[in-house]
Formats: structure tokens, C-alpha cells, sequence
């Protein structure tokens, strides 16, 4: 796994830590629910994991709505 500083996150999320908590915990969530269930196979990386790369990557962004 590759580490990923914490502050590029943070300013990635919107300069919030508790923004960056909600994005990649709802994240992660979206991924794990589109994981097929019952397969019998090892998954190698969390989608904890991949939320975080995803938003050190720039795929996903804290949108503010208003």
C-alpha cells in the first residue's frame, strides 16, 4: 500500500479533516456496496483504502452545495 500524507488529503476534501472523513467514509461505502456479494475471492485492498487513493488521485472531490 502506497502511504498517503494526510494533509494533501485534507486540503484535497476541502481543508476540513471532518470533510475528508465524510468523503471517504461515503466513499467507501459506494464501493463496497458494488462489490458482488458471495464471491469467494480475497480482496486485497479495503475500500477504505482505495476512497483515500481515490481522493489523493483528484477522482473524487468535496463538492459544497448550498
Amino acid at each position: 500500500m502506497e502511504y498517503i500524507p494526510l494533509e494533501n488529503l485534507v486540503e484535497k476534501s476541502g481543508g476540513s479533516i471532518y470533510k475528508l472523513v465524510v468523503l471517504a467514509s461515503k466513499r467507501a461505502l459506494d464501493i463496497a456496496d458494488d462489490q458482488p456479494k458471495g464471491v469467494d475471492k480475497e480482496v486485497t485492498v479495503k475500500p477504505t483504502t482505495l476512497a483515500f487513493q481515490e481522493i489523493a488521485d483528484g477522482k473524487i472531490q468535496f463538492k459544497k452545495i448550498k
